[in-house]
């Protein structure tokens, strides 16, 4: 039986600060990973996502990876043998990010691994998830900043952070948590507006978009949005 495996990167804007995220569903628990850079590019945190998602595997083992990076799956199940072929050169020069694609070659060829492309942001959970993951590596990355519901590693350049339900099952129980009351959050309609406008150009949804905003401002508190915000200004001003 094959682990599922979701992979996702991505930067914004592209080339610039980037994350990576990934969701592995493993028999004992989900394993959540992410991590980001501060100067990369799209292609190169699709790439690191799948990477790291193998690093986590055994060699032989059977895994099923799941992305939305045509460029991850086809260069693996397409174009990499060619690649390899020609001393990795393609037909017009060398091979793009040949560091990661022969790292990726490398792991994959000692996996068992079904690659399986999934159309992103269209509701498989997930993916979903791997991609808020890697938005928040993104946002560690920039601000320096680690996500106070994940344990934090450094690797190489890279932030790193990491969560396992797995390691939580050994745990003791906890005792029922206490029926919390919520109260819907009404925006403003020049808000609601805005938040539209920067989903369409940042090619996901209203509620994703909010849902990272809110993220980063708990993630940062008080403090940390009045640097981020001064910061902003100063580089808006000159």
């Amino acid at each position: 039986m094959r682990t599922i495996v979701y992979a996702d990167g991505g930067c914004d804007p592209n080339p610039g600060p980037g994350g990576w995220g990934v969701v592995i569903q493993a028999p004992t628990g989900t394993v959540e990973l992410c991590g980001g850079e501060r100067a990369t590019t799209n292609n190169r945190m699709e790439l690191t996502a799948a990477i790291s998602a193998l690093e986590h595997f055994p060699e032989g083992a059977p895994i099923e990876m799941r992305c939305d990076s045509q460029y991850v799956v086809k260069s693996v199940t397409e174009w990499m043998r060619g690649w390899k072929a020609r001393g990795w050169r393609t037909a017009t020069g060398p091979v793009k990010n040949v560091d990661l694609m022969q790292r990726l070659d490398a792991l994959a060829s000692a996996r068992d691994v079904k690659w399986t492309w999934v159309r992103g942001h269209a509701g498989e959970a997930g993916n979903e998830r791997a991609d808020r993951l890697a938005a928040q590596g993104r946002r560690e990355a920039l601000t320096g900043i680690k996500s106070a519901s994940a344990s934090a590693t450094a690797a190489s350049s890279s932030s790193v952070s990491a969560t396992s339900s797995a390691s939580a099952a050994t745990a003791a129980p906890a005792a029922p948590s206490p029926i919390q009351k919520t109260t819907p959050v009404a925006l403003p309609s020049d808000l609601v507006g805005a938040l539209t406008r920067a989903a369409d150009r940042a090619g996901t949804t209203p509620q994703v978009l909010l849902e990272e905003a809110v993220r980063l401002a708990l993630d940062l508190g008080p403090a940390g949005l009045a640097r981020a915000r001064a910061d902003f200004s100063a580089r808006k001003a000159s």
